[in-house]
Formats: structure tokens, sequence, C-alpha cells
């Protein structure tokens, strides 16, 4: 999952062009992501048993810890903050890097997933490659976009919405998908979810120190002149209807 500024916030960049200006900022966890987090939830409680767990991990700055909080407020299990190195562009690539690292080391001390579940994409960089680069070099299969999981004998069922309908894909497991927004209605975290939530142990992982580990570096970023709309009074009462029909006119309606 990852933390992102909260939809409708003002975008706004530091004086030399090259990162995002959060000092006023909101932050919240990506919508494709939030709803991976559910997914993976409702799938462990269709599961009987209690040696399931949802693994929540990020990458990102110490705030993360908010949205891992949040996380666990609504089903996570265990929680793992890989840490990002202050000043380096994380680009989709490095990200990929520093993920597929904590992945293998969770794995090395926790035993196997049978399921990574990345968003579609993010709500801030929109790269959609990030869950690809890591199941490719965990060298698992991966289906994007998907809205709807079930669960297999040796894996799972993934449906992808097309205008006709569905794609479905049978994944073997282990496996990795990339969830889309409306795969379900995510759950708001009960007050006991919450008070659990702040005894809850976040694992810290370190990124990669290693800038030539992305292949892209960031030039600067451009904040696009905001548009200005206005309003033209066409006329009062019937005395607008010639101008009305001309405006038609003009937009082919006629």
């Amino acid at each position: 999952m990852k933390r992102v500024p909260a939809v409708g916030s003002r975008i706004n960049v530091t004086p030399d062009s090259r990162q995002v200006d959060t000092a006023h900022l909101g932050f919240t966890t990506s919508p494709h992501e939030e709803c991976a987090v559910e997914e993976a939830a409702q799938i462990t409680e269709r599961l009987d048993g209690d040696d399931h767990a949802v693994v929540v991990l990020t990458l990102g700055p110490e705030e993360s810890t908010e949205q891992l909080r949040y996380a666990a407020s609504v089903g996570g299990t265990a929680l793992a903050l890989v840490t990002a190195p202050g000043g380096l562009d994380w680009d989709p690539q490095r990200t990929a890097v520093a993920i597929t690292d904590a992945v293998r080391v969770l794995e090395a001390a926790g035993g196997q997933f049978d399921l990574i579940l990345f968003g579609n994409e993010s709500a801030d960089g929109g790269n959609f490659q990030v869950g690809i680069r890591v199941a490719h070099a965990l060298d698992r299969p991966i289906v994007n976009g998907i809205k709807g999981i079930d669960i297999a004998e040796n894996g799972f069922v993934a449906r992808r919405e097309t205008d006709a309908g569905y794609e479905v894909y049978e994944l073997d497991a282990p496996c990795a998908m990339g969830v889309k927004e409306g795969i379900n209605l995510p759950r708001y975290p009960t007050m006991k979810g919450r008070l659990a939530s702040r005894k809850a142990q976040i694992q810290l992982l370190e990124g990669a120190q290693d800038a030539a580990a992305g292949g892209q570096a960031r030039v600067r970023l451009h904040r696009p002149p905001e548009r200005a709309s206005t309003t033209v009074v066409l006329g009062d009462s019937a005395e607008a209807a010639p101008a009305v029909v001309d405006l038609l006119d003009e937009l082919g309606v006629l």
C-alpha cells in the first residue's frame, strides 16, 4: 500500500521544482490499495482456521506508520515499513527493488505468501508497474485490473472487467494481483480496531541506499496553470431564446 496526498488536496511544488510541497497536505491510503487490504481481510475471513495472516507493507517516510495503523484497524494482522531514505527519487524501478527485497526478508522469517496484492496503480504516480516488476522479480504470475477474487483448490480465480463482461484467470499459489478500486467496499474501523492498532508492532526494513537501482531520474515537477471558468448569461426569459438557439446550432445539436 502507499501513502498519498488526500483526494482534492491542492498540490504545490517546492521552490526547486523537484519535490511536492507537503507542508499543508493531508495524506491517506491510495484507494486501490485500500481495497486490496480489504480484499485480503475478506479472503482470510473466508478461510477456516486462525493460521492465516494479512501482512501490510508500505515504502515511505516514518509518517507512513499512520496508514499502516489504519490498515491494522481494518484487518491487517502484521505491519512492515520499508524506510525510504530522503533525497532520493523513488521511481517505480527503485520502489519495486526495495519491495522485492522486503518480501524476501518477510518470507524468509515467516514462510511464503500465498497471494501478494497490489493496488492497480497508485493515486499519485499512476505508474501501473510496481506490482508487475515485483512479481517478475519473485518469478510469480500476476494479473492487473482485478475486480473479483475467489479461492480455488490450488490458488485463486481472478476476474477482470471488460466491456463485454469479465475475463477469468486461474492462478496457482503463490501469485500476485493488481486490485482495482470497486472490487469491494472497504470497511470502517471499529473503536476496538482503532485501539488495537495503536499497540500493533511495525517491523522496520531498511530500503536500499543505492540510487543506481532506479533507471529514472526526476528533472522537475511542473504545476499546470489553473483553468478559470466563466458563466455567460444569454438573456432573461423569452429574450434568451434566440441566443440559446444560436448556441445549440453552434454546438451542432440542431
